[in-house]
C-alpha cells in the first residue's frame, strides 16, 4: 500500500524519435510525468525528481512537495494493477505524440496533459485533482 497521497505510479516506455521516453502517471490523480528513458540515476530517483518538478510547475507548495517526495523514498517495481490508469496512459501517449510533433518540450507537453479531462477522475484534470489532494 502506497504511503503517498498520489498513490502508486505507473510507468510505460515510449518509443519516440530521436530518444525513448518514460511516461509515468499517478494512480490517484493521473498526474503525468515525462522523462528520458536513458539516465545515470536509478528510475526511482529520476521519478521523484520529475514528480517534484511537476508539482512545483502546477503550484503545489514546497512543504507539501517535500512530504510527498519523502513518502516516495521506497520504490517497488511490479506489474500494473489498474486498467483505468492504463487506459488514461494510452490516451496520454496519443496526445503526447501530437504535442511533441508540434515542438513542445517534455515539460510543456506534460503540463498540457495535466490539463486534459480524464474519465476515471470524473472528467476533471489531473492538475486540479492533484491540487485538491496536496494543496490543503
Amino acid at each position: 500500500m502506497p504511503k503517498t497521497k498520489l498513490g502508486d505510479w505507473y510507468a510505460n516506455l515510449l518509443y519516440t524519435k530521436p530518444q525513448q521516453l518514460i511516461l509515468c502517471v499517478s494512480e490517484k490523480s493521473l498526474l503525468p510525468v515525462i522523462m528520458m528513458a536513458k539516465g545515470a540515476e536509478p528510475i526511482g530517483v529520476r521519478l521523484a525528481a520529475g514528480v517534484g518538478e511537476m508539482l512545483r510547475a502546477i503550484g503545489i507548495p514546497d512543504a507539501a512537495i517535500k512530504v510527498e517526495l519523502a513518502a516516495m523514498s521506497e520504490v517497488t517495481i511490479s506489474t500494473t494493477a489498474s486498467r483505468s490508469v492504463l487506459g488514461s496512459m494510452n490516451d496520454f501517449t496519443f496526445m503526447l505524440d501530437s504535442h511533441l510533433s508540434y515542438g513542445d518540450s517534455f515539460s510543456d507537453a506534460a503540463l498540457k496533459l495535466a490539463d486534459a479531462p480524464c474519465s476515471p477522475i470524473e472528467m476533471m484534470s489531473p492538475r486540479r485533482v492533484t491540487l485538491e489532494m496536496l494543496d490543503k
